[in-house]
């Protein structure tokens, strides 16, 4: 319950930061975004059309069709994320003036696009546009995500040209550019590579769940504490950075207890952790001393 609370509430503050960037920062000075809700803008600025409402029509468009593609928790998530968003953006806009300084507001536009785009999908929810092309990108090609949503922002952006110009076209670049580097930051780290290893005396079960709902391989070591002098299992899976959150909630569903390690690592090859049928994983034992 409280897991859920604290989704909702940095789901709300991601959306709410997100859409006053776009309404305080991005609109007021000719610039637009990635995605969805750039798109929007761009319509915004050609036929004076609301950017909330259109951002919700073609959001809620996007993720009617990719919803096969996203975990139930995810889409709960989204179906909360995509109206928020939304509304946000729509009791927000031609509220605000210009700042006066397009270079200064495509900076901060662009943090606060990152940091409320970060938290939304720390929680694994998706914003409906852009972000469930990248999961449905990432789930069947293993495609990096934020380099996907990068990538496909940066062709609505370019499809603005003869619509703001090639200048504000040049400071949405930084505009996204920056909200990539924010974004990375929100989401712990820059690598999306990490090891972790779990510690429990549920080890099996732990890991019977993870390949049960992650789909991904898992290797569960014999152990023995050097300190307790009892044998201990461990769980050793190697995972990208956008599942951490949701292998933290299935580790603590079965032992709020359990001992968790996790490391960055610098580079995987051989073998394949990506996403595959659960039933064609299996759990892997070796004998191993891990002292505790």
């Amino acid at each position: 319950m409280k897991l859920l609370f604290r989704d909702i509430s940095m789901v709300t503050i991601g959306s709410l930061c997100y859409a006053l960037a776009l309404t305080t920062l991005a609109i007021p000075n000719d610039l637009t975004e990635g995605g969805v809700p750039g798109a929007a803008i761009l319509l915004h600025y050609a036929f004076n059309w609301s950017p909330g409402i259109i951002t919700f029509v073609l959001t809620s468009v996007i993720l009617a069709i990719g919803y096969k593609s996203l975990p139930k928790r995810a889409i709960g998530l989204s179906i909360l994320t995509v109206p928020l968003v939304s509304v946000f953006i729509y009791l927000t806009e031609n509220r605000v003036e210009s700042l006066g300084d397009p270079l200064i507001s495509a900076i901060f536009a662009g943090l606060f696009i990152g940091i409320g785009a970060g938290l939304i999908f720390k929680t694994g929810s998706s914003m409906g546009g852009t972000s469930t092309i990248a999961i449905m990108l990432h789930k069947k090609y293993d495609f990096d995500m934020v380099r996907t949503i990068f990538v496909l922002d940066l062709v609505i952006v370019l499809s603005g040209l003869f619509i703001i110009g090639p200048l504000n076209v040049m400071y949405t670049v930084l505009t996204l550019y920056i909200a990539k580097k924010a974004m990375d930051l929100i989401m712990d780290g820059l690598d999306p590579r990490k090891a972790v290893s779990i510690i429990s005396n549920k080890s099996e079960i732990i890991a019977d769940e993870i390949i049960k709902e992650m789909g991904i391989s898992v290797t569960i070591f014999e152990g023995y504490g050097g300190y307790l002098k009892e044998d201990r299992d461990m769980t050793y899976v190697i995972i990208n950075k956008y599942q951490l959150m949701q292998l933290k909630k299935v580790v603590a569903s079965i032992d709020e207890n359990a001992f968790v390690v996790i490391h960055d690592v610098r580079d995987v090859f051989g073998g394949s952790f990506a996403w595959a049928p659960p039933e064609k994983k299996k759990v892997k034992k070796e004998r191993r001393v891990q002292s505790t």
